[in-house]
Order: structure tokens, then C-alpha cells, then sequence
């Protein structure tokens, strides 16, 4: 048997989606940007799409700016936004438990004089509103406070935070990418100006996301050339991705309410029988603020990555961490940010369970992790006698 529960890190292209892709490759091949009736129907399908993110988000069409991926979406969010209103002044606030991404764009705006503020969380991983109110002055230019942590599953108090922002005049940006699709989001009414999307994440491509602009908002361009994507993203669109992201997008909505139920219910037995059948096992993240999928438990004297690798042995896959760091040897700074200590951080599994999740798969992995996390800490030398 095999039991799938990464979908944090990877999901399958849905096949309807997949359907919706499939004429943009060959039969519908017109660039969008051309004069003719080739490029009128690519530049048609476009704006269909848009239409179907926008309606995920609460926006308007004229507010999705198509990208690569979350990662890209969140350069042109948060270096785009700072360096053109660097003016209104150079403080940047974001959490300490931001996607790498957020962080790296932090560590290279800081090195072109921007201060980076971290605020912290608590240790559920809830950001600490009172405290970002502190942090936040009339000198900031942009706070970035993610919509949920795709790592513990957190579902952070954004509206507050942009509230907090806008009081300052700051702007406010969110990286949604884990939250969208699985909660509720309505980018006008919460106060968002930016937020960040990925295709990947609602069963989408992967190589394709989006940003959520506010009508008004200017940002400095990411890329040079021909003025696609409203001159913010020059370059011949992926037509078929981002058609594909639409169809996803779509799909979710129709989805949502009733896919988040059966995966909490999914979630809460896996948690319970885990923790239930592996004694000094925790679950890390806030236990009900946090999305319907996810699961982020830490076993005591183990090893994330030696879990992972045995466990795979049985068919059964998983994380112990953001994909986008798994191959540093660092402990998350996401469970550092808890308050965890660095032998703990290394010994957490990070559980996403998807569409293709069954409660056979469930009660698999809880039959399966016992032995294996027995046999593990038999090897290790801090196991006490009594766990060996």
C-alpha cells in the first residue's frame, strides 16, 4: 500500500484541469499578444482565467498580475512595493515565520538599506498582533504577514495585521500560497493590497502563479520587455499554465466548503491515532487555528529525515519541512520560531494530506509509524531506557 501525504510540497495536476490545458499546447497556439484570430482566442483564454482567480480571491481581473510561480510573485510583491515607495520609508515588518522566500527578499532588501523588523509568534506559531503593533511605525513601508504557514498549519489574524499596517499607511502584503483554496479569502474586504498565489497548491502546473495587486498600488516592474501582465511581467505568457491555474482556481471554489470538512476529519484522526500510539509524540502549531491538511507532529529522540527515508520504504511519503529547504541541514526556523529546541525541530513531520486521501490511508500510516519510530530510537544514544 501507499499513502501520499506531501501534498504541501507537490500536488497532482487535477485531470480536469489538465483537460483545460491540453488545446493551449498545440491546436491553440497563438501568442496572445498577436494581432490575429490565433492570438485573440490565446488573449480570450487569458482573461478567462483571470476572471476564475479573481473570483477565488474576492478581486477584480485588473488586479491578477500572472507569474512563474510563489516564490516570483513574492519578489515582485515585496521588492517591487518597497523600492517604489521607498520614500514613505525603509522599514519592513514581516514574521519570523515567513516562507523562505519572504525571508531571502528580506536578507537582499536589507542589504540595500531597508531595515527587516521580524515579528514574532507565539508558540502555537500565531503571530502576536500586539506585538506587531509595536514593531509597525510611521517609517514602514510594507508589512508581510502570510494568510497560514504551510509548515505547521497556522492560520494567522490577517485582517488585524493589515489593519495594524494600514493605520501606519504601510502597505500589506500576504503569501497565501498554502491558504488558498482550503480558507476563505476576500482580498478586498480583509484589506489586502498584495497577496501571493500558486497554481501548484489548487492542483494546478507547476510554473505558474499570481499576484493580487490593488487597483492603484504601483510596484517597480520585474521584468523589462514587451509590457505583458499590465508591463509589471514582460515576456510571452505560458497560456496553457495559466489556463490551467484558472481551471484550478475554479475548481476550488466549487470544492472548498466540503473538501475542508472531509480533510479536517481526515486530520484529526491522524493526529489523535499518532499521538496516541508513539508516547513523547507532540503536535506542533496552534491544535484547531490551522488548515483542514495539515498535521505537524515531532516525535522526541528521532531524526525528521531518518523517519522520512524509513517510512518511504513503506510507501509512505512525507516531509520534515518546506521543500524549498529540505536540502539545508538547518532545523526549521518555523519550529524555532515556536520556542523549540534544535534536536526537537529536527524530529517533527510535517503531514499534508490532499484529494487522493483516504481514511485507509490514515489508519495505514498510523499502523505503520510505531516500529519504525521504535526501532529508530533504539539506535540513538539519548533514547531513555524506558522508550528503547
Amino acid at each position: 500500500m501507499k499513502a501520499y501525504m506531501d501534498y504541501g510540497a507537490s500536488r497532482p495536476v487535477d485531470p480536469a484541469v489538465l483537460d483545460a490545458m491540453m488545446p493551449y499546447f498545440c491546436d491553440s497556439h497563438g501568442n496572445p499578444s498577436s494581432f490575429h484570430s490565433h492570438g485573440f482566442e490565446a488573449l480570450k483564454a487569458i482573461n478567462i482565467a483571470r476572471e476564475q482567480v479573481t473570483a477565488l480571491v474576492g478581486a477584480e481581473a485588473s488586479e491578477i498580475v500572472f507569474t512563474s510561480c510563489a516564490t516570483e510573485s513574492n519578489n515582485l510583491a515585496i521588492a517591487g512595493a518597497t523600492i517604489r515607495y521607498r520614500k514613505r520609508g525603509k522599514r519592513v515588518v514581516i514574521s519570523e515565520i515567513e516562507h523562505i522566500s519572504v525571508i531571502n527578499i528580506g536578507k537582499e532588501l536589507s542589504r540595500q538599506g531597508f531595515e527587516i523588523v521580524m515579528a514574532p509568534v507565539d508558540e502555537t506559531g500565531i503571530v502576536d498582533v500586539d506585538k506587531l503593533g509595536e514593531l509597525v511605525n510611521d517609517e514602514t513601508v510594507l508589512v508581510s504577514i502570510m494568510a497560514a504557514n504551510g509548515e505547521i498549519g497556522t492560520i494567522q489574524p490577517i485582517k488585524e495585521a493589515a489593519e495594524i499596517a494600514h493605520s501606519h499607511e504601510a502597505i500589506f502584503h500576504t503569501d497565501a500560497t498554502a491558504a488558498a483554496g482550503q480558507i476563505p479569502l476576500e482580498a478586498a474586504t480583509m484589506g489586502f493590497d498584495l497577496m501571493t498565489l500558486s497554481s501548484n497548491d489548487l492542483y494546478g502546473p507547476k510554473g505558474v502563479g499570481a499576484l493580487y495587486l490593488r487597483k492603484g498600488l504601483r510596484l517597480k516592474p520585474h521584468m523589462i520587455g514587451g509590457g505583458q501582465e499590465g508591463g509589471l511581467r514582460s515576456g510571452s505568457e505560458n497560456v496553457p499554465g495559466i489556463v490551467g491555474m484558472g481551471k484550478a482556481a475554479d475548481l476550488m471554489i466549487r470544492r472548498m466548503e466540503a473538501e475542508g470538512e472531509r480533510l479536517t476529519g481526515l486530520r484529526d484522526r491522524l493526529i489523535r491515532g499518532v499521538l496516541d500510539v508513539v508516547p513523547e509524540s507532540y503536535l506542533n502549531g496552534h491544535p484547531t487555528k490551522r488548515l483542514p491538511n495539515n498535521a505537524n507532529i515531532r516525535f522526541s529522540y528521532v531524526e525528521g529525515e531518518a523517519l522520512i527515508i524509513s517510512l518511504d520504504q513503506l510507501g509512505i511519503q512525507l516531509s520534515s519541512g518546506s521543500a524549498c529547504v529540505a536540502k539545508t541541514l538547518e532545523p526549521s526556523h518555523v519550529l524555532r520560531a515556536l520556542g523549540l529546541k534544535h534536536e526537537e525541530a529536527h524530529g517533527s513531520l510535517v503531514f499534508t494530506l490532499g484529494k487522493d486521501n483516504r481514511g485507509d490511508d490514515v489508519d495505514y500510516v498510523v499502523r505503520g509509524i510505531p516500529d519504525v519510530v521504535s526501532k529508530l530510537r533504539a539506535m540513538s544514544p539519548l533514547t531513555p531506557p524506558e522508550l528503547r
